[in-house]
């Protein structure tokens, strides 16, 4: 029996001990630097493993790749301790670790398919340098069954060696959201194993940095089907607020204020109307498809919610258009601004934004198109491919139309006073993102056009 397959509490219950013992937290983004960090501020020695040079650079000088202030101090503090450590060398990192953990990105391709080829890739290089005595734990978003064929079994090939035999193997999903990254990575985890021994195993590793409880779960497979789940469900509770958002437009109903009314019933909640689920959110589901495919079993809500939530965009369309004629114009030839280009409201983190298809769809019709994000700058924009401006001012200058495409707080704070001056009267405001006072916009002379706000759709 191997090394990590024997721990015991006693072993890593002070951090002078856990210093014996190197993880590895192989991946990208932000849950995966937040992880490193915890393991880190526990006295583990970690490696930050990242294909991507840029971003190993970046944490060699002790900066985070991300806009989280508090991981830029973590870092900076542990690389002058000696506890953290970046490299793009799986294989090595792997070869000098006790614990190795996976947080690999997913993604689904242009068919919807998932694509695991980062996974595949990760489990090879790190499973050539894999020891035997390790842990792995894997965390990547999967579909059910995907950790027990495709990631065992690269590794295994790749080391020679035997899981449940020569190194543990269980899976823990990320539960975090975007928003709150930092919090949610500590909070309550659910962890699934291919045995008993690697199942206490992981659960002694991560109730080190766990501040909630640690669900355990019978297999490997049902712990991959909780992250899906849980995703799926909130997706499915979108499309369900997104369906009740174009009714209350059309009976008049202001949906923010009947949604309010009815989360103070405590056993209920209502989700916010959006153009995307942001992220995982939008392909996770994809993800659970695949799998019920290959049983036999179709998932009818699930591809019906996908259905409702991707056609959003084109209602964002209708609203500008029906605004526009308000104000005597038209969608071809109007000047738009964009604002927002996240995935979700006052988080850095592009993945699964709607903005990029919204403001290609805009030109398409005819419409110039300017985008602005706070949170991004100028030249992140251009390189991101957007058509920019280097202020809000400069964005709004001349337009038709303004279109809040994520709910930023900082958005909520805007002078329409101020923006009214610099645009094209009689200008629109199609509000997605629930930000702006209906009234204020159209006291200063706006058009308001805002998903569910059916009060204000003439």
């Amino acid at each position: 029996m191997s090394m990590m397959m024997k721990l015991a509490r006693e072993d890593i219950d002070s951090s002078e001990k856990r210093e014996k013992y190197t993880v590895s937290v192989v991946g990208r983004g932000r849950m995966c630097l937040s992880t490193a960090c915890l393991f880190a501020e526990a006295g583990f020695k970690v490696i930050g493993v990242d294909m991507d040079q840029r971003i190993v650079n970046l944490m060699k000088t002790g900066k985070s790749p991300f806009t989280e202030p508090q991981l830029d101090a973590l870092i900076k503090k542990h690389m002058r301790e000696g506890r953290f450590t970046a490299t793009t060398d799986a294989r090595n990192s792997a070869s000098i670790s006790d614990i190795i953990i996976f947080m690999v990105p997913t993604h689904v391709d242009q068919r919807k398919k998932p694509d695991y080829s980062y996974v595949e890739k990760a489990c090879r290089e790190a499973g050539m340098g894999l020891r035997s005595g390790s842990l792995v734990i894997f965390q990547s978003t999967v579909g059910p069954g995907v950790t027990e064929t495709l990631v065992k079994e690269t590794l295994e090939n790749a080391s020679g060696l035997k899981a449940g035999t020569d190194f543990g193997l269980a899976y823990c999903p990320i539960r975090a959201t975007s928003e709150h990254v930092s919090e949610d990575v500590a909070h309550a985890k659910v962890v699934g194993a291919i045995n008993q021994q690697s199942l206490k195993a992981a659960c002694l590793v991560l109730g080190i940095i766990t501040k909630g409880e640690i669900v355990t779960v019978r297999d490997v497979r049902t712990a991959e089907a909780v992250k899906l789940f849980e995703n799926v469900c909130l997706d499915v509770n979108i499309a369900l607020a997104n369906e009740f958002a174009r009714f209350c437009e059309k009976t008049g109903i202001d949906f923010v204020e009947a949604r309010n009314a009815a989360n103070t019933q405590t056993h209920r909640y209502l989700q916010v109307p959006r153009i995307a689920g942001g992220g995982h959110i939008s392909e996770d589901p994809y993800l659970l498809a695949e799998e019920a495919e290959e049983v036999n079993v179709k998932l009818r809500m699930l591809t019906l919610a996908r259905k409702i939530n991707d056609e959003m965009l084109i209602h964002t369309l209708h609203l500008a258009k029906d605004a526009l004629r308000s104000c005597g114009k038209t969608l071809r030839r109007a000047k738009i601004s964009v604002l927002g280009v996240s995935s979700c409201p006052n988080v850095k983190e592009s993945r699964g934004s709607p903005t990029k298809k919204l403001a290609s769809t805009l030109r398409k019709r005819g419409s110039l198109v300017q985008v602005y994000d706070p949170l991004y700058t100028h030249k992140e924009l251009l390189k991101m491919g957007y058509p920019a401006k280097t202020t809000l001012t400069k964005t709004v200058e001349g337009v038709d139309c303004i279109i809040i495409a994520v709910g930023h707080d900082r958005f909520r704070r805007l002078n329409l006073g101020r923006i009214k001056i610099f645009v094209k009267k009689p200008a629109a405001i199609v509000d997605m993102g629930h930000v702006i006072d209906p009234d204020k916009a159209e006291k200063e002379g706006f058009v308001y056009r805002g998903v569910g706000r059916g009060v204000w759709t003439k």
